[in-house]
């Protein structure tokens, strides 16, 4: 017996790991939306920075504690795997359940930008290979670019609110007291840390235990349990047919995994990249280009239909079992 519980507690770890970034992520954001509010903050501004980079906290605090833990591979794996994830999985999933339609702004807009950052990401990672430098990997000058691409499409999407008034985005206009969201701030980042340490630690020692790599915990464990969130929130709203945003929601998850996730953790601990990733960095940009793709098939226009929302579930089953096998083909020759 307490053989099988110190072989069980590494699994216990990283159920608990993720329970506590998913809370303390929940928290951090109400926290944060209702002291924006009280400084009269507009909702779409809201929407756009607090909430998104909410969604993409837990990847943030996964792929800080992996660099400092000297797990490069884990961290940008776990970027990769969930963006993946994001458009395969969750809204494969959603799409069955109802189709998934997507705003006019988030087809000619956020789609393209999200293709565009993954194909930056993919330069950036490959130096070597491009003969801009003698190793693979995320510097910091790397990271600040990334987050100076962001900025910059922030700016773009301020404009354009600007100059189209309609689109501000409408969220909830409850308020809490200021005293109350100090709290939920911190007790958010507190369930951050903690979730943070506890996935790491519960996930390197399931890759140790079973002989797995770093980057196939990335891709596959660690990313699906931080996109959760994602997948629980797009399941629920598919089923209640309240899907206009739904689309919009999990791209801009994916850019912000890109330029603020990956900048902010290459800025404080640069990143070498093992190229044998590059398959998954791959199969990220066709993702997003059949995400495109799949706006103009069919009818109606801008919507993944169910069976092609059972395509991305099926390719994501196929994706992650390739992952598996290519592992287990690379262990059994060390």
């Amino acid at each position: 017996m307490p053989d099988l519980m110190v072989a069980a507690l590494p699994y216990v770890l990283l159920l608990v790991g993720f329970v506590f970034l998913i809370k303390g992520a929940d928290w951090l954001v109400r926290g944060s939306s209702s002291i924006a509010r009280s400084f009269q903050v507009s909702e779409f501004i809201i929407g756009l920075t607090v909430v998104s980079f909410g969604t993409s906290l837990p990847e943030l605090v996964i792929t800080l504690f992996a660099g400092a833990a000297g797990e490069p591979e884990l961290a940008i794996a776990t970027v990769i795997g969930s963006n993946l994830a994001n458009i395969l999985l969750v809204l494969g999933v959603a799409s069955m359940i109802y189709p998934m339609s997507a705003a006019s702004e988030t087809v000619w807009r956020e789609i393209p930008f999200t293709l565009l950052a993954s194909l930056v990401l993919a330069a950036m990672l490959n130096d070597a290979f491009l003969g801009s430098g003698t190793t693979s990997g995320l510097g910091r000058g790397d990271g600040i670019v990334l987050l100076g691409s962001f900025c910059a499409f922030i700016y773009y999407i301020s404009q354009s609110l600007r100059n189209n008034p309609d689109e501000e985005w409408v969220g909830s206009q409850a308020k809490d007291s200021n005293r109350r969201a100090v709290i939920e701030i911190i007790a958010g980042g507190a369930g951050l840390v903690i979730g943070g340490k506890c996935t790491i630690g519960g996930a390197t020692t399931i890759a140790e235990n079973l002989g797995m790599s770093d980057a196939l915990i990335g891709l596959t464990v660690v990313a699906i349990g931080t996109s959760l969130p994602e997948l629980a929130t797009s399941a629920v709203a598919a089923y209640r047919r309240n899907v206009d945003i739904a689309v919009g929601n999990v791209v801009g998850s994916n850019i912000f995994n890109i330029f603020i996730v990956l900048g902010i953790s290459s800025v404080t601990f640069p990143m070498t990249y093992d190229t044998s990733l590059n398959v998954d960095l791959g199969l990220m940009i066709v993702a997003t280009i059949l995400l495109f793709a799949f706006m103009f098939i069919g009818h109606p226009k801008r919507t993944i239909q169910r069976h092609e929302g059972a395509f991305f579930v099926l390719l994501y089953i196929f994706i992650i079992a390739f992952a598996v096998y290519r592992d287990s083909g690379v262990a059994s020759t060390t």
